[in-house]
């Protein structure tokens, strides 16, 4: 990095982030260096009015190669956006950005931390205005999109900051190697040791979570040296451009090519993600998506390390509880939750068809699922509170998905239109609760498929011991995000546990709560494991970061 005061001022006004960060991975503890409350960002009228000020208008990022302009984006919320962002040509683009990695390489594991970190630090002063941009591409409501789409995005590019950091610096820069010879002199080299990024990083964005989803491979990629080449989604566009934007900012202020990060933006139907993904220049990929085209890009970008998170059917086993309230209470909201429309929302709940124990005595599979369907309702009863967690459908197949949900089995809970009183225009629907009868096959093509959305499944299983079975069934062919379980039993704990271990699986236990199996905080938990088909790689761990770089040693005579 070049030694003039903006690098020593952004050391001096991040070191501390990064060395808290550092200790939050080792110890695990809660930590954020971003308030979650939109209270505490003041400019909330502003970071609107921005919003809005980006509507109808072009995009410009004055990078090479664009060909043309691209956009067809429309809220879930009704209105259209019309932001047109630069096309690329990729055989324009691709060298310009290789072009700026030597500078980029040579500064060395800290700089690069820290223009990461100031890169978020700037895009969380604008959190109000990412919040509305993540709200209005992907249908959450406000208040998540706030905190998903902001402060908890921010806080994951921070984390994957401080993973790349240690694990470059593991080894160090240079290092004299003496070796004794007897009555000879001994064989002295000097050796230095450099972190050789791999290549240009390719981030292919997600329409639900493009901030949270993003943002881990994209700081992962570029702390480690690499280039970063953003393809959004194409409904959701807006709030990695504006990512863009501020790492562009912010790279050319410490005197790097803003070339280090670029759009990729695409035109309707022209499966940009495809090409770019088998570019030789592509070393690094980062994807959230369908499992189609996470296995299409595992088995075809051979030339890339590819980290995928896909679909997966999240499991929650029901044995027993010593507050049934509270996990009815909890469940309910976690099937709510931004309508269902979340990688770690539950889907199947495996009830014993015998019923199960509480600490008010012993409930039937039909009063759990009835009480749980009673509990949803109560919980989504006022419209008002409905919008605010349910937000909007983000496409038309997730409807299709939820309208098809009354022909699948016995519907417990029918879901309802919910009128958004600012955006009519918006669809927002409660959940549908299905129970489904486990030893019945016709049922197994529907509870062992993902059904993304706010469709569940009240599974009738015969025993505890058959629900285990079924979930690592479940995890081993179908991959899964989250588990979830409830039991006052230490034996089925134990079995829980080893189901989990030995499919590996990330599991929650006995949540009644404040804190829900859906949410994942940074520095703390993983999301995903690596170790199932739902996703080949955890946000955030070593391995995520580690494959992004090489070490190349020099050796000369000392």
């Amino acid at each position: 990095m070049p030694a003039d005061l903006s690098t020593v001022l952004l050391i001096e006004r991040h070191r501390g982030t990064l060395d808290k960060a550092l200790e939050s991975v080792r110890t695990r503890e809660y930590w954020s260096p971003h308030p979650e409350h939109p209270k505490a960002y003041p400019d909330a009228e502003e970071g609107r009015a921005a919003y809005e000020a980006l509507l109808g208008h072009r995009f410009e990022l004055d990078q090479p190669g664009t060909d043309g302009w691209a956009g067809d984006e429309r809220s879930p919320y009704g209105p259209e956006l019309g932001v047109e962002y630069p096309h690329p040509d990729p055989d324009v683009l691709l060298p310009a950005m290789r072009a700026a990695m030597p500078a980029w390489r040579d500064a060395g594991p800290e700089a690069r931390a820290m223009v990461c970190l100031e890169i978020i630090a700037r895009i969380n002063a604008r959190t109000h205005e990412f919040a509305q941009a993540v709200m209005h591409t992907t249908g959450q409501a406000f208040t998540m999109a706030f905190q998903a789409g902001g402060p908890h995005a921010q806080d994951r590019g921070v984390e994957a900051v401080a993973y790349a950091y240690v694990e470059q610096v593991r080894t160090p820069e240079a290092g004299e190697w003496i070796k004794p010879q007897g009555k000879r002199d001994p064989l002295r080299l000097r050796k230095t040791f450099t972190a050789v990024p791999r290549g240009i990083g390719l981030v292919i964005g997600c329409n639900t979570f493009p901030t949270w989803n993003g943002y881990p491979g994209l700081f992962a990629s570029l702390a480690t040296g690499n280039a970063v080449l953003v393809k959004p989604h194409p409904r959701a566009v807006l709030p990695l451009a504006l990512t863009v934007s501020v790492a562009r900012d912010v790279l050319a202020e410490a005197g790097f090519s803003p070339d280090l990060v670029c759009l990729a933006a695409e035109q309707p139907g022209e499966g940009l993600a495809k090409t770019l993904a088998l570019r030789p220049e592509v070393r690094l990929i980062d994807y959230t998506g369908s499992t189609e085209f996470g296995d299409w890009l595992e088995t075809n970008a051979r030339q890339a390390q590819v980290y995928t998170e896909k679909a997966g059917v999240n499991t929650v086993v029901v044995d027993s509880t010593d507050d049934y309230r509270g996990m009815l209470s909890n469940l309910a909201f976690s099937l709510s939750l931004y309508s269902g429309q979340m990688c770690t929302t539950p889907q199947n709940l495996l009830i014993p068809r015998d019923g199960i124990t509480t600490e008010s005595g012993p409930r039937t599979y039909d009063e759990v699922v009835a009480d749980l369907a009673a509990a949803v309702d109560g919980l989504l009863g006022d419209d008002t509170r409905a919008n605010a967690l349910l937000g909007a459908l983000v496409n038309p197949a997730v409807k299709a998905r939820l309208d098809a949900a009354p022909g699948i089995g016995e519907v417990a809970l029918g879901s309802r239109a919910v009128t958004h009183p600012e955006f009519p225009q918006a669809v927002v629907r409660t959940p549908a609760l299905v129970k489904l009868d486990g030893a019945k096959p016709d049922s197994e093509a529907a509870y062992m498929s993902e059904c993304f959305g706010p469709v569940s499944f009240a599974v009738a299983v015969d025993s505890t011991a058959d629900a285990l079975e079924l979930l690592r069934r479940t995890v081993r062919e179908k991959g899964a995000m989250t588990v979830s379980g409830y039991t006052t039993s230490a034996e089925v704990e134990r079995q829980l546990e080893e189901v989990c271990f030995e499919e590996c699986a990330q599991l929650s236990l006995n949540l009644t709560g404040g804190v829900y199996v859906n949410q994942t905080a940074a520095f703390s938990d993983f999301h995903g494991s690596g170790g199932n088909p739902a996703a080949n790689a955890a946000l955030c761990d070593g391995a995520f970061v580690a494959s992004r770089f090489r070490m190349v040693e020099v050796r000369r005579p000392a």
